[in-house]
């Protein structure tokens, strides 16, 4: 979530992003390189798949304007997006359960009410 935001917020090159900056160096070595491929994954594969991601975002916010939404609801939307269109093997219920709790440490009032709404709207739209 933090790499999509500084993304987003700081264009951010994505190379730099997949060295994680912002995570203190002693951790960075202690968890190694496995421990950060999957995390890699979800960094890059949003990035590519942005406009996909984007587009499927706005069809479900259609009374809310993309660009109102905060930066950081906007980075937890993008991330569990991509994992409930690409990542079968997530089920949706832990996506968006991972996202909520995300929204409650990080976001603001009821970001968690927000972002959970739309990302039940986009599951329930790939189960139909």
């Amino acid at each position: 979530m933090e790499a999509l935001y500084a993304w987003e917020a700081a264009n951010t090159p994505v190379e730099e992003l997949l060295a994680f900056p912002w995570v203190d160096g002693d951790k960075l070595e202690r968890l190694g390189e496995a421990e950060l491929v999957f995390p890699r994954l979800l960094i890059a594969g949003t990035i590519e798949n942005i406009a996909v991601i984007d587009k499927k975002i706005r069809q479900t916010i259609q009374n809310w304007a993309f660009s109102r939404l905060k930066r950081v609801d906007l980075a937890i939307l993008r991330l569990s997006v991509y994992s409930l269109l690409f990542q079968k093997d997530v089920p949706a219920s832990v996506t968006i359960e991972e996202a909520v709790k995300l929204c409650l440490e990080y976001g603001v009032d009821d970001s968690f009410r927000f972002v959970n709404g739309v990302l039940d709207g986009i599951s329930k739209g790939l189960n139909s």
